[in-house]
C-alpha cells in the first residue's frame, strides 16, 4: 500500500566498506510497513575520488524521480537516510544538491557531518579526502558550513556517549539548520554508543522509532 513517499538509505562504514545489512536492509520492513518505499544505495567508496559517493547518491535520487510514476511515488516526498559515514553522504546531498537532486527530507543517525579534524571521524575523513586535504576540500565537505535556507527538513538521532563520531557533528548541524530556519528535530540519548541502526535491543529503539514515525507524519506524509 504505497503512500507515495520513498527513502533512499546510505549505509555507513567509514567510507571504507558498507554496512549494507545493519544500516540498509534492516530498515526496510519498518518503512515498508508504513507504506514508504525503501531504496538501499550501494554507493561507490571514494578510493581517492571524493566526488564518487555524492555522484552516486545524486544518480540514485534522479533514478527514483524518473521512475516515480511507475513506482507510485510522489516526487515531492523523496528523502534521504544515512547512518554514520552514510550520514555524511546523506547530509552532503542535502547541502550540495542541484535542481534535479534535492531530497525533500533527511534522516540522520549518529552521522559524520564535519571534516574539521577536531570533530570528524578521522577514518571517514582520510578515506574520503586523503590524509592531506586542502582547506577548500575540508570546507566543502564540512556540511555544517554548507546549510542554506534551501536545505531540507531533518530528523537526527544519536547517543550522547558516542565516542566514535563526536555528538558535536550533529549538534553543530542542528544549530546551522535552525539558523537557516529549517525544520529540524534532534534526539540525543544518554547511552548506546555508535552504530545501533535498527537494532531492537537498543535501549531507546521504541523511543526513537516512535518519534521518527510522528516526525514523518508531521513533516513528510502530511497532505498538502
Amino acid at each position: 500500500n504505497p503512500n507515495g513517499c520513498a527513502v533512499i538509505a546510505c549505509p555507513g562504514g567509514g567510507y571504507g566498506y558498507l554496512e549494507m545489512n545493519k544500516e540498509g536492509y534492516a530498515f526496510a520492513p519498518w518503512f515498508i510497513e508504513r507504506g514508504i518505499s525503501f531504496v538501499v544505495l550501494k554507493y561507490s567508496l571514494p578510493n581517492g575520488n571524493s566526488e564518487l559517493p555524492l555522484s552516486d547518491v545524486m544518480a540514485a535520487i534522479r533514478i527514483v524521480h524518473e521512475h516515480a510514476k511507475e513506482w507510485n511515488l510522489n516526487t515531492n516526498k523523496i528523502g534521504i537516510l544515512g547512518s554514520s559515514a552514510g550520514g555524511h553522504v546523506a547530509s552532503t546531498l542535502a547541502t550540495h544538491f542541484d535542481d534535479a537532486t534535492r531530497p525533500d527530507f533527511q534522516i540522520l543517525l549518529y552521522p559524520v557531518i564535519s571534516m574539521d579534524k577536531k570533530l570528524t571521524h578521522l577514518g571517514s575523513r582520510n578515506n574520503l579526502l586523503g590524509k592531506k586535504p586542502t582547506k577548500k576540500q575540508v570546507q566543502k565537505y564540512s556540511n555544517e558550513l554548507q546549510v542554506t535556507t534551501q536545505t531540507p527538513p531533518a530528523f537526527i538521532v544519536l547517543s550522547g556517549n558516542d565516542n566514535i563520531v563526536h555528538p558535536e557533528n550533529s549538534i553543530n548541524y542542528f544549530v546551522a539548520l535552525r539558523k537557516n530556519k529549517i525544520d529540524a528535530e534532534m534526539h540525543i540519548y544518554p547511552t548506546g554508543g555508535h552504530g545501533w541502526g535498527m537494532n531492537p535491543n537498543f535501549k531507546y529503539y521504541k523511543s526513537w522509532t516512535s518519534d521518527m514515525d510522528v516526525w514523518l507524519k508531521t513533516f513528510v506524509l502530511k497532505t498538502e
